[in-house]
């Protein structure tokens, strides 16, 4: 049984025709091409498909894209203004060395985006890998990740974003 589905992604309207099972992730990857959202665990244990649905972080992979029906959806494709200025957290990541490989990278930022709004742009480090325990990396050992998050914060508060 296919079934219409629409909402906003990256702040343009989209819609298609999906399997009623079909994963938001799914959705996005296959159906619309936004290949930044990862599948990584199949299981909701990873965080690589974390993305934004109406501000705040989901994992992609447990939701159906039924269920995001008229809701605004954010992916790691979405946050940058131009591909010459990238969202504050992304230009941490940047600065810190915080990724290595980049599979986790999109879902570390995402998360890491809503965690500095969640706690008015104000963290610790106990708090950062507090909150990161849903994101798994294989690569970094999170060090750099914290320190990016930590250095976002501030920014991400002084470009009201």
């Amino acid at each position: 049984m296919t079934i219409n589905v629409a909402m906003t992604v990256n702040g343009k309207a989209v819609s298609g025709k999906v399997e009623a099972r079909t994963l938001l992730v799914q959705f996005l990857r296959e159906h619309l091409g936004l290949t930044g959202t990862h599948v990584g665990c199949d299981t909701s244990q990873c965080g690589a498909c974390v993305v934004h649905l109406d501000g705040k972080s989901i994992k992609s992979c447990t939701i159906l894209a039924v269920q995001a029906e008229g809701g605004k959806v954010t992916t790691i494709e979405g946050l940058a203004e131009s591909a010459d200025k990238l969202h504050p957290m992304q230009e941490a990541f940047r600065e810190n060395h915080a990724l290595q490989c980049g599979f986790c990278t999109p879902g570390m930022v995402m998360s890491a985006i809503d965690m500095v709004k969640r706690n008015n742009y104000q963290l610790d480090e106990a708090t950062v890998r507090r909150e990161l325990e849903g994101n798994l990396c294989r690569c970094t050992g999170y060090h750099n990740i914290v320190k990016a998050i930590l250095a976002a914060a501030p920014a991400m508060k002084a470009a009201g974003v």
